[in-house]
């Protein structure tokens, strides 16, 4: 018995060397990548003034941007505009160029932008400019008010609240364009930093001018327009801080998706049920209490 048991063991063995052992795999074959030629053309003069070759098809159109970069230093990526048409829209920074309708040679029309500057600092510099020159006002420096009040101060209290109120609030919107606005836009045209500051800053030396005038009087209603007028100034600032904190929230950083902002918790944000951008509405009646509560000058 033992021996047929080794025997019979011995022709499975046999049988399993025996079997045809499973050929290996074939190596897969690596996907072929179809290479993109690239042809900017000036979008005025139809002018060919690049040519590139061998452009990846996940290449963005902001990688496209950077390597007409490297040919023509004096267009920085912010200052070019590509289109698939002369007369058509500019192309998104992340639309990528195999998603977009071209062939393996596609053409892009450029146009300069002109000079950009940061949003950042077009912010920043709607901010100063308020805040600079209503304390030029406010301590009334030479060649603005006669000369006998050069460097005098008002005996109304208003005047200087009004200051505080003033100063307060730009220096928190500076802050707030340093620590929480979250910008989708990078740049804009230089020129237009001229147009954006002239209202905030025509506007604060109007305002400054009369209020901190040396024959200014108190408002009509006294000390209980004032006091009306400070709390609902500060009911907007919390207001308007609140909306900037929602919005913020809606976007990551880097992030240029924007979403729809909704009521949350918080009471300031329910009027988002009513209108698209309660920031402003705040601001608006910002601005409005600040003139009925500090009143008017009186020659």
């Amino acid at each position: 018995m033992d021996t047929l048991a080794l025997e019979a063991k011995a022709t499975g063995q046999e049988k399993k060397s025996s079997a045809p052992r499973p050929r290996p795999k074939p190596p897969k074959k690596a996907k072929r990548i179809v290479y993109f030629e690239v042809e900017i053309v000036d979008a005025k003069t139809k002018e060919k003034l690049l040519l590139l070759d061998k452009v990846e098809p996940t290449s963005t159109i902001l990688d496209i941007k950077a390597l007409f970069h490297k040919s023509n230093p004096q267009w920085y990526p912010a200052r070019q505009s590509l289109r698939l048409d002369p007369k058509g829209k500019c192309l998104k920074d992340e639309d990528v160029l195999q998603t977009l309708p071209v062939g393996t040679t596609a053409s892009f029309y450029f146009s300069d932008l002109g000079a950009q500057i940061a949003w950042g600092t077009v912010f920043l510099s709607e901010c100063y400019g308020p805040l600079l020159i209503y304390l030029m006002f406010y301590f009334r420096l030479p060649f603005i008010y006669a000369p006998k009040y050069d460097f005098s101060s008002s005996k109304h209290w208003v005047v200087h609240l009004a200051c505080m109120c003033h100063s307060f609030h730009y220096v928190k919107r500076i802050l707030e364009t340093l620590f929480i606005h979250r910008i989708s836009h990078g740049t804009m045209p230089l020129r237009n930093i001229f147009k954006n500051c002239s209202y905030y800053w025509c506007f604060a030396a109007w305002m400054a001018y009369y209020i901190n005038h040396p024959l200014y009087t108190p408002p009509y209603y006294g000390q209980q327009q004032v006091k009306t007028a400070l709390i609902i100034f500060l009911f907007c600032q919390v207001g308007n801080f609140s909306i900037n904190i929602t919005l913020r929230n809606l976007k990551c950083p880097g992030s240029k998706v924007k979403k729809i902002p909704h009521p949350t918790k918080n009471p300031f944000t329910w009027i988002f049920a009513l209108v698209s951008c309660p920031n402003y509405t705040y601001e608006v009646r910002l601005s409005s209490k600040e003139c009925w509560g500090r009143g008017w000058a009186s020659q």
